[in-house]
């Protein structure tokens, strides 16, 4: 059986577990004996898929980039390849942020009777209390995160940039390592590029056989969400989960099957079908850094895209392409905005816009991030500030699954980034592999 059919089964099992025993306790406190059980052991399994990712995450990411920079270093397409990526980044940014402004507005979620907000209001406290006053600890840091990107792209220690999951100072430093081995003479290039090369094919023999148990950890990773988030939050906040899904739905199913086809004469069908191991696992582990090694796995082997292209767009677009993210940050901060009764002219949204797309990149780094970018929004567009705990912990309440679907969301758009790239470049061959992935 096929890696994603395993994940898909798996995910449904998470779904029909998780929910029966939510519904099975039906808030009995404490919970029994067999609902700890079962959910410690899948938190179990959970923690030690997703840890074997991103144990490999930072050695892919710096042998990946530092292997397919040496190759097209010195080629004179090497700055037009990076002017594409950030290009298409930018734009599938815009136009999603621009959807979650679109659907917001016209859905109007945030406008219900007083009856209904003071229920949402009284819902959004104390269980996920320490998690939004750390994410309002870290809003000074993440409003001078935006000005600081920079610095963070140029780490003073690369080993602490490693142990804390910087990705962009190791991605700017695998570019620079990469592009100064294209310079050598031909004799020490060719030791240089057979090391880091042999380095990298280890690598990805440890990501295989982490990959190969994915549908474990997938049901290790889900499960337990299911059985711990309340149902009745989702009749409260039911109107702006769809309104959240919706613009998620149209950027997946229309603007980037678009933009596929526009650019690359490419099937969506086709690249649905060759991403669906990384879309399940990017849904259930709900970071895009730890789907990474295994989105690389379907680029490669199951779309046929190069390696010299994969390596370069695909960690690149998992620091700072966050479609999924943006949208979702701009659907809330407007929610909000219409649920406060906080006025909101063209001027404000647009500035939504700008600030969504800053923040889904300046903030990547910080703990509780979306919610540190949502709090960064929030106060630039004059946000109460007495109203943006109750605000930030209203959204959280739906967070988690909301979290597994953009995520999804972002690593699709970075896998579209491959494939189109790829095709300008005059790649051919796409979905003709010659090695299986599973």
């Amino acid at each position: 059986m096929k890696l994603h059919w395993k994940i898909l089964i798996s995910l449904m099992l998470s779904f029909i577990i998780g929910l029966w025993s939510n519904l099975s306790i039906d808030n009995q406190s404490p919970p029994p004996t067999w609902f700890t059980g079962l959910k410690e052991t899948c938190q179990f399994i959970g923690t030690l898929f997703i840890n074997g990712l991103k144990m490999v995450v930072i050695p892919l990411v710096l042998t990946s980039i530092i292997c397919g920079v040496a190759k097209i270093g010195g080629e004179s397409g090497f700055g037009r390849l990076g002017l594409k990526t950030i290009g298409f980044y930018t734009l599938t940014g815009f136009l999603a942020v621009c959807t979650g402004l679109l659907c917001v507005n016209l859905i109007n979620p945030g406008i219900v009777d007083d009856e209904i907000r003071e229920k949402m209001i009284s819902s959004s406290t104390d269980s996920q209390s320490h998690k939004i006053e750390g994410a309002l600890e870290h809003a000074d840091q993440g409003i001078q995160g935006l000005l600081e990107i920079f610095h963070r792209m140029i780490p003073s220690n690369l080993f602490k940039a490693a142990a804390e999951g910087q990705l962009l100072g190791l991605i700017f430093f695998g570019l620079l390592f990469g592009f100064f081995i294209s310079r050598l003479n031909p004799k020490a290039r060719d030791t240089q590029t057979a090391f880091w090369e042999s380095l990298n094919a280890v690598i990805l023999s440890i990501t295989k056989l982490i990959i190969s148990f994915a549908p474990f950890g997938v049901f290790g990773l889900v499960t337990p969400t299911l059985m711990q988030v309340g149902l009745e939050t989702f009749s409260v906040m039911g109107s702006f989960a769809l309104t959240v899904l919706l613009g998620l739905g149209i950027h997946a199913l229309i603007i980037l099957p678009l933009l596929l086809w526009l650019l690359g004469k490419i099937n969506f069908r086709q690249h649905y079908h060759a991403m669906s191991p990384a879309l399940l696992t990017a849904f259930s582990t709900a970071s895009s850094s730890a789907t990474l090694p295994l989105t690389m796995d379907c680029i490669q082997k199951r779309a046929g895209v190069s390696p010299k292209i994969t390596s370069f767009t695909l960690p690149l677009g998992a620091t700072i392409n966050m479609d999924g993210t943006a949208l979702f940050e701009c659907v809330v901060v407007v929610f909000l905005a219409q649920l406060f009764g906080v006025e909101m002219g063209f001027i404000t949204q647009f500035t939504v816009v700008v600030m969504a797309l800053l923040t889904s990149i300046g903030v990547a780094g910080i703990p509780s991030a979306s919610l540190v970018a949502i709090i960064v929004i929030l106060q630039a567009v004059g946000f109460p500030p007495e109203s943006i705990a109750t605000g930030v912990g209203i959204v959280y309440v739906v967070d988690r699954i909301l979290d597994m679907t953009r995520t999804a969301i972002n690593v699709f758009g970075d896998s579209c980034a491959a494939v189109i790239i790829g095709k300008s470049e005059g790649e051919t061959g796409y979905y003709k592999p010659t090695v299986s992935s599973e």
